[in-house]
């Protein structure tokens, strides 16, 4: 968008520099890209007369011209346009003249003749877009006068600025000078244009009687207005306002439709012409476009449209403009155009973007309509359309006018709270401060009494501003004029965002354990094909998917062995016999439900009851004994249980456990609740896997685990004195766990409290079976370390615990002490 300083000085009186101004512009949210001086590089530029016109003797394009600059001498000039003839007055730019481009006149010679200077056309001084020839002066001007005065060019600034989506206000100098003036305090002020009016017709009609409206589609168009202007004769516009909208970087046309753009780049409100004579008794009606209509627009392209698209049809209902975006050639006005139907309307601005960018035909009225233009306008643009025609033509506005609605958006009324103002911009503002940075931008406000939630403001939003629609958009508009430099730097103190959860903590705290005693994290999928959970010795009961991607993977797992096991005979096959492996993974419950249909038996129905998370290990070629080591590192590692001493029992209980060895295999307990499985892996589902070697195998209820209240493990003493050490070796039955027979040496061995020493370890070294110590039997070797707090044990001091050991194995397990 590009504006123009004594433009926007004809509704305020706006103050400052160049650069004050700007940075007030680029403060409110129009950020500059560009400031253009105007009328300042045109010095060297005077009023020349032709003198004589001869052809160049060596170019058949190019043309000597004389010109006079009021000193009787002639000056030769090579020039290639052929326009002029002896007499006119010309704009002569003479040696040593910058022309706007930055091009500098020198003395040259074209094909060996000398060209003292140029000639110019209008678009070469950018006063102009006419480039087809030499501009034209009038003929009473003095030769020699500085073109500046002679056309009464003035410097000027043109602001050039990205006019953002959400400010459909800025793509109109009114709205720009209204926010620029409530920047700077100063009175804004709108003119109420009075054009010259006719009355009625030699045929006794007026305005309304030559033409009407007809809305067919009011969810399209919330407004149609429509004024009569007779008496037009087409024509040249006056220079000024030729020169003001090629500085707003648009091509003067005609008076007419030099124009439609002024009004539409000075208030925002696109309009169309018609040539009335061409509207079959005047009628227009909106309505949506039949699928495959046809209409060819101004640019000469005929287009295709569709059902969503809008048009505006005549009294036959042929369509002659598309709604919003461009009008038809059929009605366009010509030389020969006396009376003119000016259309200014109001379109939905989703209805127009989809149209504009289907079609790909983009304008500079569909971007106003589809960013939301006022559609209380239409009137005023109306009037100040007729006021300007007229007075550069003999034409007179019909005092009636069509006036004819739609559907139109009502504007908001926010409730904006003060506290919320200052809360988001980290400002103090009062009522009153508010108050008085929203009305000059036409914000109307009221105070809410007795609201509960501190000061409140109803707020009216203008009709001008409909991307303004909830209360942190007046707050967006509180900010802007407040001025966000003013608004001091601070950083917002909020929650701290990020923290793991109790749960994520005690997960990452395993995870370190695993890979801190060597195990190596496995991902299987948690889908298995038919036949896994049978393989693996568990039940089958997994429950089957309707639409698996592949047939291998159509089972959900109800146990993280089947997975594990697969990765243990992926690496043996490749000669990798030792891995050891861990997974954090979920398994998935089934359950049942009745199913009873009308007139049928009830049955049952498999269905998913729900999944738990659990961690797993397998070690190859490992006893059972290495997973119950792990076992405990585990529960140490996330912090909540100790163990040496236990503040929470950790208790073993033997028996059969499906897909593990029996005799070697233990439910695991803590504090009572089951959590887990330890043992073997039973040699049938090795060898249903391939596997060769043994497998340690651990697996643990997460769910149940890390819902078990934690105890703070205490501090215990560290002795100075020599520690004793002794090996027990003790045959029990194959059904005995060593962590049973561990509980029973701790429980048989002196406290702290009662006689000063402790056994500061009791660890499994060894595990041994053989035909020897006989079918179901097996040996547990046990190393003691005993240590008291204030002395050196004595010998019989450590006997008489050896004994009591072996006492109790032989009491609660039916051990024996081995040979």
């Amino acid at each position: 968008m590009k504006v123009l300083l004594s433009w926007l000085r004809e509704f305020a009186p706006i103050t400052g520099t160049t650069p004050e101004i700007a940075i007030q512009l680029t403060d409110l949210g129009m950020e500059l890209e560009s400031i253009h001086q105007i009328g300042t590089s045109l010095g060297g530029i005077v009023v020349a007369q032709v003198l004589e016109i001869r052809p160049h003797p060596d170019a058949d394009k190019i043309c000597l011209v004389d010109v006079d600059l009021g000193d009787g001498e002639a000056l030769q000039i090579c020039c290639g346009a052929t326009n002029m003839a002896v007499g006119d007055r010309v704009p002569l730019a003479t040696i040593g003249t910058e022309m706007p481009s930055g091009m500098l006149i020198a003395p040259r010679k074209m094909r060996g003749q000398a060209s003292n200077g140029m000639l110019c056309s209008g678009r070469e001084m950018e006063i102009g877009d006419d480039h087809e020839g030499i501009l034209i002066l009038p003929p009473d001007l003095a030769l020699g006068l500085p073109i500046t005065e002679a056309l009464d060019l003035r410097e000027d600034v043109v602001f050039e600025f990205d006019a953002l989506p959400n400010r459909p206000d800025t793509l109109s100098v009114m709205g720009v000078a209204r926010d620029l003036a409530a920047r700077q305090g100063v009175p804004f002020s709108l003119t109420e244009f009075s054009p010259p009016t006719a009355g009625e017709s030699a045929a006794g009609e007026s305005a309304t009687g030559l033409s009407s409206v007809q809305i067919l589609a009011p969810e399209l168009c919330g407004r149609f207005v429509t004024r009569v202007i007779s008496g037009v004769q087409l024509g040249q516009s006056p220079r000024w306002m030729a020169q003001r909208l090629i500085a707003a970087g648009m091509r003067p046309i005609n008076n007419v439709v030099d124009v439609s753009n002024y009004v539409m780049l000075e208030l925002g409100q696109p309009n169309h012409t018609y040539d009335l004579s061409k509207l079959p008794s005047g009628e227009l009606r909106v309505r949506w476009a039949t699928e495959g209509e046809q209409i060819l627009t101004l640019d000469g392209v005929t287009r295709s449209l569709t059902a969503a698209d809008g048009v505006i049809a005549d009294g036959s209902d042929a369509a002659v403009g598309i709604a919003g975006v461009m009008g038809g050639a059929s009605t366009e006005i010509s030389e020969t155009t006396t009376d003119v139907l000016l259309e200014l309307a109001w379109w939905d601005p989703e209805a127009v973007a989809a149209t504009s960018t289907r079609l790909n035909l983009h304008s500079e009225a569909s971007l106003r309509f589809k960013r939301g233009v006022d559609p209380e306008l239409a009137p005023l643009a109306g009037r100040r359309f007729a006021e300007l025609l007229s007075a550069i033509s003999p034409a007179q506005l019909h005092p009636d006018q069509n006036d004819v609605a739609g559907n139109l958006p009502q504007a908001a009324r926010i409730r904006v709270r003060l506290n919320k103002v200052n809360g988001l911009l980290g400002t103090a503002l009062s009522r009153e401060q508010v108050q008085g940075l929203l009305d000059p931008i036409g914000f109307v406000t009221e105070p809410v009494q007795d609201s509960g939630d501190g000061e409140e403001l109803l707020v009216q939003v203008p009709t001008w501003r409909p991307d303004s629609s909830i209360e942190v958009d007046v707050i967006e508009e509180v900010a802007r004029h407040y001025g966000m430099a003013r608004i001091p730097k601070t950083i917002p103190t909020s929650p701290h965002a990020g923290e793991l959860t109790q749960r994520q903590l005690d997960r990452r705290c395993l995870r370190r354990a695993l890979v801190g005693a060597g195990l190596t994290e496995a991902m299987p999928v948690p889908f298995l094909a038919p036949g896994d959970l049978e393989r693996a010795g568990l039940a089958a009961d997994g429950l089957l998917l309707a639409n698996p991607l592949v047939a291998e993977e159509s089972v959900l797992r109800t146990s993280l062995l089947p997975g594990l096991l697969k990765a243990v005979a992926y690496n043996a096959s490749h000669r990798q016999n030792s891995v050891e492996l861990y997974e954090l993974g979920r398994v998935f419950r089934v359950g049942e439900r009745v199913i009873a249909d009308p007139g049928e038996s009830a049955k049952l129905d498999r269905v998913l009851a729900g999944e738990t998370e659990h961690v797993a290990v397998v070690l190859a070629a490992k006893e059972g004994g290495a997973a119950v080591e792990l076992l405990q590192v585990l529960l140490a590692s996330v912090n909540r249980w100790g163990l040496e001493p236990a503040p929470l029992a950790v208790e073993l209980v033997a028996g059969e456990l499906a897909g593990l060895h029996p005799g070697r295999a233990a439910t695991v307990l803590l504090a009572g609740q089951e959590i887990g499985v330890v043992g073997e892996v039973h040699p049938d589902v090795l060898q249903a896997y391939g596997i060769e070697q043994r497998l340690a195998w651990l697996q643990l209820n997460l769910d149940v685990l890390l819902q078990i209240p934690s105890v703070v493990p205490q501090a215990t003493l560290v002795s100075r004195f020599p520690s004793s050490d002794m090996d027990l070796a003790f045959v029990v039955d194959e059904q005995v766990t060593a962590e049973s027979v561990r509980a029973t040496i701790l429980r048989s061995t002196p406290t702290a409290g009662s006689s000063g020493w402790v056994a500061a370890r009791v660890e499994l070294f060894d595990v041994f079976r053989s035909e020897q110590l006989g079918a179901g039997l097996k040996s547990l070797a046990f190393r003691l370390r005993f240590q008291a707090l204030d002395r050196t044990l004595t010998d019989e001091e450590v006997t008489v615990v050896r004994l009591q050991v072996i006492d109790q194995i032989e009491q609660h397990h039916g051990g024996r002490l081995r040979d």
